[in-house]
This record gives C-alpha cells, sequence and structure tokens, in this order.
C-alpha cells in the first residue's frame, strides 16, 4: 500500500486478519441486544493485519487468523473489508473521501468479485473515484513509460499463492492463453520447512513457518545445477551452510538451525515441481512456453523477441517454406523469437533465477527449432532464437510500481469510475477496464 509517484509502496503487508474469539463468541451467544451490540463493536476494533496479526496469534491463542485471498482470489470479503479498513487508517491515515484508489486483481477474476470491490470502496470508505487494474498489465507497465509503450509481452508472476505466465498484448490480457499452477512462494516455503523437519533441526513448531519463509527470503538461490551443488555443499560445508538464529516467541529464548540443501532445493520447486508434490509437475519454462505458443498467431510475434534484420531473414524464410510445404503450422511453430518475459513477485527475486528461466525456456524453444529442422531433412536451417527473460530491481513491487505511474498521470482520473456513475448505473459499471486502449 502506498501513494501514486512513489517508488516503493509505503507499506508491505501479508493479506491475512486476527480477530478475537472472546468477542465473536459473545455476538453470537448474547441474547441481550445492548451486550451483542458491544461485543460486535469491540470485535470491529480488536483486529490486526499482516504481520501484527501473525505475532497476536503467535502470542495468544485468543485470536483466529483468517486468509481472505486464496490463490489470488478473495474469499472471505469481511475479512477483506476489515484488512481495508486498517490499510486506510491505520497504516495510510488518511481520508478515504479525498482520494481516488486503485486496487488489482488477478487476471480471470470473476465480474462478481469486481462489483463486490466496488460496492465495499463506494458504500463503506465513499471514495470519489477507484480503478481496478490487473497485476500483469500493471507489471508491464512497470518497465515502461506511459510515453512510449504498447504493453505487450509475457508477465511471469509468481507470487505467494499462485503462479500465473500471462500474455498481454497492447495493454488487454490474452486471457485464454493463461496458464497457472497453484505452486508459488507459500509452496517453497513448506518445503524448505519440510526439509528442516526431515533433518532434525530444532526448531520451535509454531516459529518453524515463519523462520523458513525468513530463510527462503535470506539464503535462497537459483541452482543450474542440482548434482554439482549438492557436490559443492559435501566438499566444503562450512563454505555453504548457513545457520539461522532466531528467537522462540513465547520464552525469549534463543535457537539456531542449520541451513544447507534447501538453500538451493527450495527455488527448484518451481523448476522440479515432481520433488514437492505428484499433483503437478509442469515446471515453469514447459508453462512459459506453453503460454506464448497457445497466443494468437496474430498477436504471437509481438510477444517474441526480434530485431529488425533478424525479422527481415525470419520472413522471408518462413515465407519460402510455406510456399514449399503449405505447411502454415510449421511457420507457427518455428517462429520461437521471444520479446518481453517480465518477471513478477517477490518469489522471482532468488539470485540468478532469471537466468536460469532463460536458459531452461531457449532449450524448450532449440530443441522445437531442430525438430522441425529435421522434418524438413535440415534442408532449411535456422537461425538461433534469442530468449530474453526481463529482471528489474523492481520486480518485487513491479505490479504495484505499475500502478503507481499509472496513477500518476492526468488520464487516470478520466478512467477511473466515480461515486457518481456508480450512484447512477450501480456496481456493475466495474466490470469495465478501459484505461489501457485510451492511453497507450
Amino acid at each position: 500500500m502506498g501513494f501514486a509517484g512513489n517508488v516503493e509502496p509505503c507499506f508491505i503487508q501479508p493479506t491475512v486478519v486476527a480477530l478475537n474469539d472472546s468477542y465473536l463468541n459473545q455476538t453470537r451467544a448474547s441474547s441481550n441486544m445492548a451486550n451483542q451490540y458491544s461485543a460486535g463493536v469491540m470485535a470491529d476494533l480488536d483486529f490486526f493485519i499482516g504481520d501484527d496479526a501473525l505475532l497476536r496469534s503467535r502470542a495468544s491463542n485468543t485470536y483466529t487468523l483468517s486468509h481472505p485471498i486464496n490463490h489470488g482470489q478473495v474469499e472471505d470479503w469481511d475479512a477483506m473489508e476489515r484488512y481495508w479498513q486498517h490499510c486506510i487508517f491505520a497504516y495510510l491515515r488518511c481520508d478515504p473521501e479525498d482520494h481516488y484508489f486503485l486496487l488489482t486483481e488477478s487476471p480471470l477474476t470473476a465480474p462478481e468479485n469486481r462489483e463486490y470491490m466496488g460496492e465495499i470502496m463506494f458504500e463503506t470508505f465513499n471514495v470519489p473515484g477507484l480503478y481496478i487494474g490487473v497485476n500483469s498489465v500493471l507489471a508491464l507497465a512497470a518497465g515502461c513509460s506511459t510515453s512510449k509503450c504498447d504493453l505487450t509481452g509475457v508477465v511471469v508472476d509468481v507470487g505467494e499463492g499462485a503462479t500465473r505466465v500471462v500474455p498481454v498484448a497492447e495493454g488487454y490480457v490474452i486471457g485464454s492463453c493463461i496458464k497457472s499452477i497453484p505452486i508459488a512462494g507459500k509452496d517453497v516455503t513448506l518445503f524448505i520447512q519440510e526439509l528442516m523437519r526431515e533433518r532434525g533441526e530444532k526448531m520451535p513448531p509454531e516459529d518453524s513457518f515463519e523462520a523458513a519463509r525468513k530463510v527462503k527470503e535470506m539464503y535462497c538461490y537459483t541452482s543450474s545445477d542440482i548434482v554439482k551443488e549438492f557436490t559443492k555443499h559435501d566438499k566444503e560445508p562450512a563454505k555453504y551452510i548457513k545457520q539461522w538464529r532466531g528467537i522462540r516467541l513465547k520464552t525469549g529464548a534463543p535457537y539456531t538451525c542449520d541451513v544447507g540443501y534447501e538453500r538451493f532445493l527450495g527455488p527448484e520447486v518451481l523448476f522440479s515441481p515432481e520433488i514437492y508434490t505428484s499433483d503437478y509437475i509442469t515446471p515453469l519454462p514447459a508453462l512459459v512456453d506453453k503460454c506464448i505458443q497457445s497466443a494468437p498467431i496474430d498477436t504471437r510475434r509481438a510477444l517474441y523477441k526480434v530485431k529488425y534484420a533478424l525479422a527481415q531473414i525470419a520472413k522471408s524464410w518462413f515465407f519460402a517454406l510455406y510456399n514449399s510445404f503449405g505447411i502454415s503450422s510449421t511457420l507457427c511453430l518455428l517462429f520461437q523469437l521471444f520479446q518481453n518475459i517480465v518477471l513478477s513477485g517477490g518469489s522471482t527475486m532468488f539470485k540468478d533465477f532469471h537466468r536460469r528461466l532463460q536458459r531452461d525456456v531457449k532449450k524448450i524453444v532449440d530443441a522445437r527449432v531442430q525438430a522441425a529442422t529435421a522434418l524438413h531433412g535440415g534442408d532449411i536451417k535456422a537461425k538461433p532464437v534469442e530468449v530474453n527473460v526481463v529482471s528489474h530491481p523492481i520486480q518485487r513491487f513491479a505490479v504495484w510500481f505499475g500502478g503507481s505511474v499509472l496513477a500518476s498521470t492526468p488520464e487516470f482520473f478520466a478512467a477511473c469510475h466515480t461515486k457518481a456513475e456508480y450512484e447512477e448505473h450501480g456496481a456493475s459499471i466495474c466490470r469495465v477496464n478501459p484505461v489501457f486502449k485510451g492511453m497507450f
């Protein structure tokens, strides 16, 4: 959360709410209207969000955690309203009636969810204007200026709850080509927690998940070869094994844990998911390739990396191939020149993540080109294919920064849904998202 025009968000909090059980139980049990109202008011006041909520739940048994968002979709709107309330009044400390708001949503979110967001913001907080942006489009907007950008590329968004590969053409999400897997940052944390438990590290049960999350953020990196990493760790354990030092929340006693193989095995979950689960075995590079392969032919060319001279060579080569063999599908299969594969989300911040993804995607593309060349007896040799995975310093906050850039432009206010429009037409106005086509 933060204000438009800033480079980084003012506050970063997990989307979790801690509610006091005692007041909630009083509300349910009390038959006296006065007592019920009093308990209800206290329940509305006595709640915490983010890191404070996690601390309260671990330190006391009277608070229950609620995660309003699951796999990128809002499932508990009451908890989400409490979360927004705390964000606005306790953190940003602003009057919502004086500010236009920009909220983000995941691709393929149901239109009804957009209406619920509009109702809460307009009815509860009485905001003068609201814009709901797709996070993948905003991640693309983070890497370009408003004056020169067609917002075309493929966004690899690896967040806490889900991993999505989203193709965007001229600011519009190609919904039919979105690929996703329910393996993301939280699964990396759980896998690290599982590895440390199996090795017998003495972590307090109530702190083990948080300790695994800290280990992931501080020590993990992406390896190019797992076998080599195992060999390095075995030969020089003192050089590669790190130590995590924590403090038990309830007793205040310090404890230490060794961090070994999980340093590189944690991020490997995204590239070799079979080591974590048998339910989803599609690695992230294959998901990226499938996403681009399923894009419509008239947008696929714009989604790929191509320099002008190489484009002219490729164009003449493909037309010669098409005229000789009459196979239009071969043209679609061979044209693999990736433009911008943009990384977004905190779980893409592992060291060398973009190099590993670029290498693995290039292997898939090169294998396809070689297979197509062999199909025609080697008479036609393809040029080397360039694969470009864009990594930048703000990719952790790419969605937020894109929203900050967008909301700081004069055109933003004209694109927002206003309170007057909401009162005239209802929540259905939130289904429309015209800003990028109008601006870029």
